[in-house]
């Protein structure tokens, strides 16, 4: 595959991770070595950007991008507020999330759209976090958004990809890259949106919530490389009637 490309920059890597729920900033850092991975999201209510304060930023590598989150955010106003705050401190590239309810943490699609247009307008590196719904999707890249963020279930459930038919879509229709953002609960599944054509992948919970984070963040690694390699390497064609792996013909008496 391609190298990724997302507004002008290159990442090796198609995994990438959030930082939230990790129990201490050493696991933290112990996660994000193990999945080489080269873009993590941070929210900005968990960060601290006093000089000589250790908060989560600390435990990132210094190679590893920062990509600041709106979570939090009820609405478009809340998440370009957050996103300026962020501005103030040097970072530019906005994950723009914004769910207005608690108990599924759905994205709000009005808000998102609002929110988005004004952050691409004032120069924001903007990747929304949405449902996976095609049509917002292009709506959204057609708004000048650098990539797309569609679930692959809701947040932190571990379900894999429930949203599977319509990811699918929402890959064949974009041009800007596609991210499954939130649910996947085992490497398995992020093989399997790679697979299916998805750009990259980002894991949070999965990897924060394992007995060993670090382990389970090598796991998606080799996950996503093995999705990666599979697909370089010409897979054969999907068939309705059986193949004899021997066939008969093969060698003449």
């Amino acid at each position: 595959m391609k190298i990724l490309q997302i507004a002008g920059e290159q990442f090796n890597s198609r995994l990438f991770l959030g930082t939230g729920k990790f129990s201490s900033g050493e696991q933290l850092r112990d996660a994000v070595l193990a999945s080489g991975t080269e873009l993590v999201t941070v929210s900005l209510k968990r960060t601290d950007f006093s000089h000589g304060k250790k908060d989560i930023l600390s435990s990132v590598p210094k190679s590893v991008k920062v990509m600041i989150n709106t979570s939090g955010a009820r609405d478009a106003k809340d998440a370009v507020r957050i996103a300026k705050l962020a501005e103030s401190a040097g970072h530019r590239w906005i994950k723009l999330e914004i769910h207005p309810e608690q108990k599924y943490l759905l994205p709000d699609p009005i808000e998102t759209m609002k929110a988005a247009e004004q952050l691409v307008k004032e120069g924001f590196i903007v990747l929304p976090y949405i449902n996976a719904d095609p049509v917002l999707a292009r709506k959204l890249e057609d708004a000048g958004v650098h990539a797309v963020m569609p679930l692959g279930a809701p947040i932190g459930s571990n379900q894999g990809l429930r949203t599977e038919a319509m990811l699918r879509i929402i890959i064949e229709q974009c041009s800007v890259p596609v991210v499954i953002d939130a649910g996947l609960g085992m490497p398995s599944h992020a093989a399997a949106a790679i697979e299916m054509g998805a750009d990259a992948v980002l894991v949070n919970t999965a990897i924060a919530c394992a007995d060993n984070p670090a382990l389970m963040a090598e796991a998606f690694k080799l996950a996503v490389i093995s999705a990666e390699r599979a697909l370089a390497s010409g897979p054969s064609k999907v068939s309705s009637t059986a193949s004899p792996s021997s066939p008969f013909d093969l060698f003449s008496l």
